[in-house]
């Protein structure tokens, strides 16, 4: 018995929908959350949008909604007090923090390594079916551009903090004095979307009859001289 492709997807962004409402009341800081959640607004625009032109497949609806709910517990509690601790605390009785001699809130790290990690496949899929791409390039290219717009995101989240200034621009930036930060978040979204990319690519060697053709094709020289046309 098949589901229904778009009663799926419709019930899975009500279930977000829901979540989303719920972690809607009681947030720490209102005016991050309000900035923290153009994001979300972003996002779930931009897919109604283009749902006419283009229909993701319900293993990236997924992923898509896994990071967006990941970001929505970010909000609510302002990244940097996310009480992982306290849960962890809970069900172990002991804290993460102990457990692993972590000075600082890591939740801001989790949500980076997770853009790469669940956001690559997406990516690949807009690759795949707008610019038609196949072999290495299907691979590469979601990664360089999760590492492009995770540089992209580190530079907004400066120029927001500049402008607002204060404990806003703080608690948006989150750095919580590490002068690496920025660096650390675009590494771990670039190491997300490595080991996205590379179990994608172990799925279909074993899946795929033509892998190996495919991926050496791709790397052929198609043309040994530029086209004045194209210039």
């Amino acid at each position: 018995m098949h589901t229904d492709p778009r009663r799926y997807v419709r019930t899975l962004y009500a279930a977000f929908a829901a979540f989303w409402l719920l972690l809607a009341f009681g947030v720490h800081d209102r005016s991050d959350w309000l900035l923290e959640n153009l994001l979300v607004f972003a996002a779930i625009g931009g897919l109604w949008a283009i749902r006419r032109q283009f229909t993701f497949s319900r293993t990236s609806h997924t992923l898509i909604v896994l990071f967006l709910a990941l970001h929505a517990i970010g909000a609510h509690y302002t990244y940097s007090l996310v009480p992982y601790d306290d849960w962890a605390r809970a069900l172990t009785g002991r804290t993460l923090g102990e457990t692993f001699g972590w000075q600082r809130n890591h939740y801001d790290r989790l949500v980076h390594f997770c853009y790469g990690l669940l956001l690559a496949y997406p990516l690949r899929e807009v690759f795949l079916r707008v610019v038609d791409v196949r072999g290495f390039w299907g691979y590469f290219l979601p990664l360089d551009l999760t590492l492009s717009t995770s540089a992209f995101y580190e530079l907004l989240e400066w120029g927001v903090a500049e402008i607002f200034g204060g404990d806003l621009g703080a608690s948006f930036l989150g750095t919580q004095g590490d002068i690496w930060d920025a660096q650390k978040d675009m590494a771990l979204a670039a190491l997300g979307a490595l080991i996205a990319m590379c179990a994608t690519a172990a799925i279909n060697v074993r899946m795929q009859r033509d892998f190996a053709r495919e991926w050496t094709d791709s790397l052929r020289v198609k043309q040994t001289r530029p086209d004045p046309a194209r210039a």
